[in-house]
């Protein structure tokens, strides 16, 4: 555990750098108080049955009958995403995934669809560990995509030595589990992350609590004795007791940063709510608390890493009497609920445009389920990212689902997803994304093979409203004729199912007329309502649903 602390700087002194003009860039880079979150789904996600074909629904049904999520006819069905996408990306969402939705009509939600890399590993190890290193199938480095990111943003100052500092005090980046990943560790040195099991407190016990020799004349740390001090042993059990010293900052710093900020405002979800499935407690919902409070405390780490497992379904993906039932269904909802607890939490707090989520997982799922209820190791699979930062949307198609097909083929190589983010959101230079990061130029480069990248538009710049997203998907338009004489047709948007009421008021907001009071499928709706009995004059038409009001005149006469 000791070996696996890091130290990072977030905030490099301009006024330090600014003599030496190379790093002036890099230390304004590292200025922002943008963090990215990695949300790794452990064992290989069905992305098949979190985001469900609409077009091609038959196909799908026919490859895997006995898990497929039903389209319709059934009182759980998949939830219909954007009926504004053009035909062959319409995708229906897991039921169990409604917060999902209300967070996708609010652009808080990025879909990007097939993603993968070339000659894609079957190994659950081999697979984390290619996208945790940021590199291909052929591909063997000791660091870390995001290790890579932290080292060169930071540099000149050399992680342990110069950190942490009076200018950063925190760690750069923060694990909540009981693992070092690969994702964080920079060439030749160790992981520039912590991890967190519990919370700070319980870390803060931990090291508090390490025992050393207690043998007389000897540090109760451990520290050898001075003879030893030049020796090989004596050199690294210091360099050992030295992040010990360090762990011990940070734990004190972390239960300082913990107590700066109230506990949550906002009740995270802590059960699936049908079965007991997947032990039925929902595990991200600890740890997206804790980075919400941490944040708001005043902590500078750049970058987390949550986990939640389960995803490794070869059998009882679903159960047995219902396809939207069992494990795979209560990961849909653990996810689903616990990110949107999470950016209603950090709103409350006043941090919503901080914190930007990315999902991962080590591959995608086979398109035809298996007999055992599930469905074996793949390729290809969505990617999704959360918070107000994101531009919304869905990017892609849904897959190719034709018979001689067994995988979900890739779109997008996942490292344009990274550089896009990194681009974008953590205000990365893009040449300093391709040299030094990935190797390669994932956003307006060719491969060996003639394959071209782009800039993916996944995540924002500069955070702006996300209303004019909204109000695309949930709108009442002009009604017409306008002027009307006999009647007039009032055309509205929904992108759900809702209720609606429909009201025509007079120039001082009086009710004149109920036009329609009922529930209204999703998609473009047109109510007629009948004005001859009207004095002619100035009207509005208006309408409420639980989701938003509008109005729009009406000349009678």
């Amino acid at each position: 555990m000791v070996a696996g602390v890091p130290f990072a700087l977030n905030h490099v002194p301009v006024k330090i750098l600014a003599q030496q003009s190379p790093l002036t860039r890099l230390a304004r880079l590292a200025n922002n108080d943008r963090v990215l979150i990695i949300l790794q789904m452990h064992g290989g996600n069905d992305g098949l049955n979190m985001l469900v074909p609409v077009d091609n629904y038959d196909t799908y049904y026919n490859r895997r009958a006995n898990i497929a999520i039903p389209a319709d006819n059934s009182v759980r069905k998949m939830i219909e995403l954007d009926s504004t996408l053009d035909l062959d990306a319409q995708v229906g969402l897991h039921p169990d995934m409604q917060d999902l939705k209300d967070m996708y009509d609010r652009g808080q939600v990025s879909v990007i669809q097939g993603v993968s890399y070339k000659n894609q590993s079957g190994s659950h190890f081999r697979g984390r560990d290619i996208v945790h290193m940021g590199g291909g199938s052929e591909d063997y480095f000791s660091s870390g995509w995001i290790g890579r990111y932290l080292q060169k943003v930071y540099e000149p100052l050399q992680y342990p030595d110069d950190f942490p500092n009076e200018e950063m005090p925190d760690p750069l980046a923060i694990e909540l589990g009981n693992d070092v990943s690969l994702v964080f560790h920079q060439e030749g040195n160790i992981p520039t992350s912590i991890s967190l099991a519990n919370n700070p407190e319980g870390f803060a016990n931990l090291i508090n609590n390490l025992e050393g020799f207690e043998d007389e004349g000897i540090d109760p740390r451990g520290r050898p004795p001075e003879f030893l001090n030049e020796s090989p042993y004596g050199k690294e059990l210091n360099w050992i007791l030295d992040l010990e010293d360090k762990s011990e900052d940070y734990a004190e710093r972390l239960v300082e940063v913990f107590n700066n900020a109230p506990a949550s405002s906002v009740q995270y979800p802590e059960r699936y709510p049908f079965t007991a499935s997947n032990g039925g407690r929902n595990p991200l919902s600890s740890q997206l608390q804790l980075i919400a409070r941490l944040l708001e405390g005043g902590v500078q780490t750049k970058v987390f890493l949550v986990r939640i497992g389960g995803f490794d379904t070869h059998a009882n993906q679903v159960e047995a009497f219902d396809p939207t039932m069992g494990n795979h269904a209560a990961l849909m909802y653990h996810i689903s609920s616990a990110m949107s607890a999470f950016q209603s939490d950090l709103s409350a707090r006043g941090i919503e445009n901080r914190a930007l989520t990315v999902t991962t997982s080590e591959f995608g799922r086979r398109i035809s389920s298996n007999g055992s209820f599930g469905t074996d190791h793949g390729r290809g699979a969505p990617m999704l990212v959360f918070g107000s930062g994101a531009t919304g949307g869905v990017i892609g198609k849904v897959p190719d689902l034709s018979p001689e097909k067994g995988n979900v083929d890739m779109q997008f190589d996942y490292r344009q997803v990274y550089s896009s983010i990194l681009l974008d959101w953590m205000q990365l230079d893009q040449n300093t994304i391709a040299d030094d990061i990935f190797f390669s130029d994932f956003i307006n480069g060719q491969s060996e093979d003639g394959t071209t990248f782009e800039k993916l538009d996944i995540a924002n710049s500069v955070i702006t409203s996300n209303e004019p997203f909204f109000s695309e998907r949930y709108k009442l338009e002009d009604p017409y004729p306008n002027p009307a004489v006999d009647k007039a047709k009032i055309p509205f948007f929904l992108n759900r199912t809702l209720k609606v009421r429909l009201t025509l008021l007079d120039n001082n907001g009086n009710e004149v007329k109920l036009i329609a009071d009922g529930v209204y499928n999703s998609g473009r709706s047109e109510v007629e309502l009948g004005v001859k009995d009207l004095t002619s004059g100035v009207y509005h038409v208006n309408i409420k649903t639980e989701l938003f009001e509008g109005s729009k005149r009406l000349i009678v006469g």
